[in-house]
C-alpha cells in the first residue's frame, strides 16, 4: 500500500497551527490526488490542495502507541508525533524520560523528582536498557555494563540548550557510577571527592541568567577512572571557554557567578573575615543584573558547601583563604573609578583619585604595590624600536584595561582551581578503562550574537557531526560491508559548515590573521570574510549590514555581529599590570600570572589509553599568546578525538514550553 492510499475518510492527521504548532485533523472524504478535505479538532471544516506528496498531512499514530517509552516504536515517527508523544508523557503522566532509540530525551521538570535514590540506583543496576522505564540510571548502566563487558571506555554526551537539565543529567549519571563502582557499602574517599567536585564548579563556572537559575558557563568533560575489578580509582577534568564577560557585565536579571554572592552572603563568616565585603549590590560586578536573588536559594548556605568541598578536595586552610581574597580583589578591582585626568588635554589621559577607597583594598588583598598599580591601570608602556616610553590611557581605555585585568585574574583562577582538582582526583593506580562525561553548552541564537556564540555553536556542529558518524554513516557503512540490504538514509551531513569554519581560508582563520595584523579591526576582518567566504554555501551577507555574517548551522541560520570579535580573540591583557600581579607577595596571585594562562593550568594529567594529552609544558608568555579561537578549535578537536575512541551514549536534554 502507497503512502497516498492512507489518506481515506476517517483517516487522522495532523495540520500546522499558528498557536499549538501542530493540531489533529481528520479526512472527511477519500483524498483524490488533488485535494484533501479536513475537519479539525474544533469542527472547522478545510481543503488543503496537494500538489506533491510533501504537501500531505502527517499522520497521526494510532491511540494504543501514544504515550510509548520509545519513539522508535511509534507507526509514524515526525515532528509532531513525537512533540505529542512527549507531552503525553510529561504533561499526564509527569514521565520526564523517553527513549528515542540510543538517545534519552530528558525533558526539564524544574522541581527535584523523588526518582534518584539509592533504591533507584539498585533497581537499575543489572538490568538491560528497555527493561525498566527510560531513566538516567538506564543509561548510566548500559555505559558502565558495556564498559565492564567489554572492557572498552564509554562516554555519556549530554546535549540541550540552556536551562534544559544537562549539568543535572550528568550529575545524576556521575552519582550511578560513583554507587555502583565504589570499593563497599559506603562511599569511599575517592566517589566523595568526585562528587565533591560539583558545588565547586559549580560556584566558579555557573551563573543565573534569564533561562537558567544554574546555567553553566563553561563546558565540561569529566573522565571517571576505574580499575580491572571496575571500581572508581580517580577521575579527571577538562573544562572549555569559560565565559570571561559575565565576570565585569551581566544582562538585566541575570547574576555574576554563584561564588561573588555567596560570599557577600556569608561575609560575617570566619573564613572571610578582613576582605572587607559588602553586600552584592555595592559592588559595580555584581549589581548590573538588578536582580541578586535566586528564589529558593540561600546563597549563605552554599557558601557553607562550596566551603566543606575545597576542604574535602584537600584545599588547604591557606588556599581557601587566597581563593577567597582574589575573588573578593576582583569584586573590589570593579568599584575602582577611573575619571578623565585633570588639566590641559585631560579627554586624553586618565586617573585614579588619590582618595578612591577601593584601590588600597585591592593592593592590599593581592599583596601588590599600590602606587604601581596606580600607575598601570591608567599608563601604558610603548616599545619603539630601542627605546620605551609610557603613555597615557583615555578613562575608556583605562576602564576597558581594568575589565581585561579582572576577566584575566577570575580566569586563571578558574584554571588553577581545576587544576588542584583534578590533582586531587588524579590515581597513581594504573587506569584500566573510563567513563567519559560530557556537559557542554547547547546550540544558542540570541537578537545579538557574537563570538562566544560562535564558539558554542561551532562546538556543536562538531558534536553533531560526531553524532551524525555514530548513528548514520558508520552503521550504514557496515550494513553495505556486510551486503545486507538496505535504502541509505539521506542525513545531513554539516563537514561543509565546519570546513567554512576551521579551514585555511576558514572564518577563524581570517580571524587569527586579522589578530596579527597591527591595524586590524573587526570591519576589516568581516569584509574579508565577505571576500573569502562567499563560495561556502552556509555562508552569507546580511541584506542590512555591513558589520554582520551569516551561518548556516545544522540547527538554525544565525547572524553574528562581527563587533568585539578580534577583542574577544587576542584576549589580551597589558604587559605592565601584568608584571605588578607577577611581583605579588602572595605566592597563589604571583604563580596564576608567572604559569600565565589555560595551556599550563589546569591541564590534565598525563594521556593513557586514548585520554586527552596535556598541552605542551612551559607555559611561558609567547605560549600564552595563542589566540581565543585556536586554542578552542584545539581543545575541541582532541574532544573530539577522545569521544571517538569511545563507545558513546546519548542524552538530549528539553527545556518544556
Amino acid at each position: 500500500m502507497s503512502t497516498k492510499e492512507l489518506y481515506t475518510k476517517g483517516a487522522r492527521v495532523w495540520i500546522k497551527d499558528p498557536e499549538t504548532v501542530w493540531k489533529p485533523a481528520t479526512v472527511t472524504s477519500d483524498f483524490d490526488g488533488k485535494s484533501l478535505p479536513l475537519e479539525d479538532a474544533d469542527g472547522g471544516a478545510l481543503t488543503i490542495t496537494v500538489k506533491e506528496d510533501k504537501d500531505l498531512p502527517p499522520l497521526r499514530n494510532p491511540d494504543i502507541l501514544i504515550g510509548e517509552n520509545d519513539l522508535t516504536s511509534l507507526s509514524y515517527l515526525h515532528e509532531p508525533a513525537v512533540l505529542h508523544n512527549l507531552e503525553v508523557r510529561f504533561v499526564d503522566r509527569n514521565e520526564i524520560y523517553t527513549y528515542c532509540g540510543i538517545v534519552l530525551v530528558a525533558i526539564n521538570p524544574y522541581f527535584e523528582l523523588q526518582i534518584y535514590n539509592n533504591d533507584t540506583i539498585m533497581a537499575y543496576r543489572g538490568q538491560n536498557m528497555g527493561d525498566l522505564d527510560p531513566h538516567i540510571y538506564a543509561v548510566s548502566e548500559e555505559a558502565f555494563k558495556l564498559m565492564e563487558r567489554d572492557n572498552t571506555n564509554q562516554s555519556i554526551i549530554v546535549s540541550g540548550e540552556s536551562g534544559a537539565g544537562k549539568t543535572v543529567s550528568a550529575k545524576y549519571s556521575m552519582r550511578y557510577f560513583a554507587s555502583v563502582g565504589g570499593a563497599g557499602d559506603t562511599e569511599s574517599q575517592v566517589e566523595r571527592r568526585v562528587m565533591a567536585s560539583s558545588p565547586i564548579m559549580e560556584a566558579i563556572g555557573n551563573a543565573k541568567t534569564t533561562r537558567n537559575d544554574n546555567s553553566s558557563r563553561f563546558g565540561k568533560y569529566i573522565e571517571i577512572d576505574f580499575s580491572k575489578t571496575f571500581h572508581i580509582i580517580g577521575a579527571s577534568m577538562r573544562t572549555y571557554l569559560l565565559e570571561k564577560s559575565r565576570v565585569v557585565f551581566q544582562a538585566s536579571e541575570e547574576r555574576n557567578y554563584h561564588i561573588f554572592y555567596q560570599m557577600c552572603a556569608a561575609k560575617e563568616r570566619e573564613e572571610l573575615q578582613g576582605l572587607q565585603l559588602a553586600e552584592a549590590d555595592d559592588f559595580i560586578y555584581t549589581n548590573q543584573g538588578n536582580n541578586p536573588i535566586i528564589d529558593n536559594v540561600d546563597d549563605q548556605k552554599e557558601f557553607g558547601k562550596t566551603h566543606e568541598a575545597l576542604k574535602l578536595l584537600g584545599f588547604s586552610e591557606e588556599d581557601g583563604r587566597n581563593i577567597y581574597k582574589i575573588m573578593a580583589a576582583i569584586l573590589h578591582l570593579g568599584n575602582v573609578k577611573i575619571s578623565p585626568g585633570s588639566g590641559r588635554g585631560d579627554s586624553e589621559t586618565s586617573t585614579v583619585r588619590q582618595e578612591d577607597p577601593s584601590l588600597p583594598i585591592v593592593a592590599e588583598l593581592l599583596e601588590v604595590d599600590e602606587k604601581s598599580l596606580r600607575q598601570w591601570l591608567c599608563n601604558k608602556k610603548v616599545v619603539a624600536r630601542n627605546d620605551s616610553y609610557v603613555t597615557p590611557l583615555k578613562a575608556a581605555e583605562a576602564s576597558q584595561a581594568r575589565d581585561a585585568l579582572a576577566k584575566c585574574i577570575y580566569s586563571n583562577l578558574f584554571d588553577w582551581i581545576v587544576f588542584q582538582i583534578n590533582k586531587a582526583l588524579k590515581t597513581s593506580h594504573k587506569v584500566n578503562k573510563f567513563i567519559g562525561v560530557l556537559d557542554i553548552y547547547g546550540f544558542e541564537t540570541f537578537e545579538i550574537n557574537s563570538f562566544e556564540q560562535f564558539c558554542i555553536n561551532y562546538a556543536n556542529e562538531k558534536l553533531q557531526q560526531q553524532f551524525n558518524m555514530h548513528v548514520f554513516k558508520l552503521e550504514q557503512e557496515e550494513y553495505v560491508k556486510e551486503g545486507i540490504e538496505w535504502k541509505m538514509i539521506d542525513f545531513y551531513d554539516n563537514q561543509p559548515c565546519i570546513d567554512l569554519i576551521e579551514s585555511k581560508l576558514g572564518v577563524l582563520a581570517l580571524l587569527d590573521e586579522e589578530c596579527r595584523v597591527p591595524k586590524g579591526s573587526d570591519k576589516s576582518w568581516v569584509d574579508k570574510l565577505y571576500d573569502k567566504c562567499k563560495k561556502w554555501e552556509h555562508f552569507s551577507k546580511p541584506r542590512l549590514s555591513q558589520t554582520a555574517f551569516l551561518v548556516r548551522h545544522f540547527a538554525d541560520q544565525v547572524e553574528y555581529e562581527c563587533n568585539g570579535f578580534l577583542h574577544k580573540n587576542r584576549d589580551t591583557v597589558m604587559e605592565e599590570q601584568v608584571v605588578v600581579l607577577k611581583s605579588s607577595k602572595n605566592k597563589l596571585v604571583s604563580d596564576l600570572f608567572i604559569s600565565e594562562g589555560p595551556d599550563t593550568l589546569g591541564a590534565p594529567t598525563p594521556a593513557r589509553g586514548g585520554k586527552i594529552p596535556p598541552p605542551a609544558a612551559g607555559g611561558q608568555k609567547k605560549a600564552h599568546k595563542r589566540t581565543v579561537g585556536s586554542q578552542f578549535r584545539d581543545s575541541l578537536n582532541l574532544l573530539m578525538d577522545n569521544l571517538n575512541s569511545t563507545n558513546p551514549h546519548y542524552v538530549r536534554c528539553i527545556k518544556p514550553n
